[in-house]
């Protein structure tokens, strides 16, 4: 299991301690300068505190890495171990809906009662250690890791927040390690080129362990970093890949080895081929350790959920929710909406944060909207719907531009405006998909 032993770590007293989940999430936000919209890289922190708390890892970890894809990969992995009768836990970040999304058990988030008990513990450690402030996903990355130990989960996977190198996740040693792809994104942490970024991202390598990279053209500085600590490089293309058509798929791996007769993904889109393969090969990598029977990962494959990443509900107007917030995540949304077939208009549903690249973003859906409904995003970091409707009409994107106050706003404008023959697409950022999600599940 991932554990801790021993430890001096105890409660917080009754008094000082937060009585809900809100609560303790309301102090995490306080704990660092810089609040919930907090980034500070850097392991020294983390580590102290660590330390102070005693954990120690006790079951297999596979840590993902990537600019976009992340999310989908673990998820593929969570669901094939699942499915193969282990006890997996899996950490992962932002959440759309609820905090305990971001750490789940079996598939299944977490309950608040253990949650408020490892911020507990985390927060005890924490004040041991001079009070150091953590940022909030710091804090969450220890507390996550305490609940997997208490719960005693036999495989971990661990979603990377940013980068990889100095990413919170990266205390904890991988026994296999994926970058799933490198681009542009977080340019004020991580550089200006792929290079630089893919050298983060390859931060998670370890020596002697599977270093997988599912990029279709990786970063000489990837391959480089691979090299310099030692660690087991398993390029795509070169020692493991995919090939098939439109109703299934063969992978295929080192040493000849062959997996076919698969089923497509469960997520939709063009790039979940590439993420699936990824996560086919992690499980080859490591099945000295974790076997488990081919019948696992079919379904494990094609059984899963994951809100928001080319998310099409029923009905009509058809309404695509997808978490798309850089160039090449709208560019795979671009390709996506193209291969659904014919709809009289499209309209698109925007909020992203000011700090993103907007027109990068943007630009893969020149001529394809036929009505943007902009909303201000009110959040850290948050760009204004004049702002991004200043990009639209500089970039000469076309369209109709309205500006809203919230994307709950523009989402109610949206289905005011389609016809039954129309979609809506709905992107840019978590917190904009989030909105429209509760507004959908609130009938508005």
């Amino acid at each position: 299991m991932s554990g801790r032993q021993g430890g001096s770590a105890s409660a917080v007293s009754a008094a000082v301690a937060p009585a809900s989940l809100a609560a303790w999430l309301a102090h995490l936000d306080s704990l660092h300068p810089k609040g919930v919209a907090g980034i500070e890289l850097g392991l020294e922190r983390v580590l102290l505190v660590k330390e102070a708390l005693g954990q120690q890892l006790r079951c297999p970890l596979i840590t993902v890495a990537g600019t976009n894809g992340k999310g989908s990969t673990c998820a593929y992995l969570e669901a094939i171990y699942t499915f193969a009768g282990y006890r997996v836990g899996c950490y992962s970040s932002p959440h759309l809906l609820s905090y305990n999304e971001r750490v789940r058990i079996a598939g299944r988030p977490v309950s608040d009662a253990l949650l408020c008990a490892a911020f507990s513990k985390v927060e005890t450690a924490r004040k041991a250690c001079a009070e150091v402030a953590l940022t909030y996903f710091e804090f969450g990355t220890l507390a996550a890791l305490e609940v997997f130990a208490a719960q005693e989960v036999e495989v971990l996977i661990l979603e990377v927040g940013l980068g990889g190198r100095l990413d919170a996740v990266n205390v904890y040693p991988p026994d296999c390690a994926v970058v799933t792809s490198i681009a542009l994104d977080h340019t004020a942490w991580l550089g200006s080129t792929r290079e630089a970024i893919g050298f983060e991202k390859a931060g998670i390598y370890r020596a002697g362990k599977p270093a997988l990279c599912a990029d279709p053209d990786p970063p000489a500085s990837l391959i480089a970093q691979a090299l310099a600590v030692g660690a087991d490089l398993q390029l795509l293309g070169r020692d493991f890949g995919y090939f098939g058509d439109h109703t299934q798929w063969t992978f295929w791996g080192r040493g000849g080895l062959r997996r076919g007769g698969l089923a497509n993904p469960g997520l939709r889109g063009r790039c979940q081929l590439r993420n699936a393969c990824a996560a086919l090969a992690a499980v080859e990598s490591l099945k000295l350790r974790l076997p488990l029977a081919m019948s696992a990962v079919r379904r494990g494959l094609i059984e899963l959920d994951l809100p928001g990443r080319f998310q099409v509900l029923p009905g009509r107007p058809a309404i695509v929710l997808d978490v798309a917030h850089n160039p090449q995540a709208v560019g795979e949304l671009a390709d996506n909406l193209a291969g659904m077939g014919f709809f009289a208009r499209t309209l698109a549903v925007v909020g992203m944060l000011a700090d993103k690249d907007i027109a990068g973003s943007l630009a893969p859906l020149a001529g394809k909207i036929d009505h943007w409904l902009l909303a201000d995003l009110d959040v850290p970091r948050g760009a204004s719907a004049a702002a991004l409707a200043a990009v639209v009409t500089a970039s000469g994107l076309g369209g109709e531009i309205e500006c809203l106050p919230s994307p709950a706003q523009a989402f109610a404008r949206s289905a005011k405006l389609a016809g039954e023959n129309d979609r809506i697409a709905v992107f840019g950022s978590f917190y904009t998909v989030a909105v429209v999600m509760r507004s959908l599940q609130n009938g508005h």
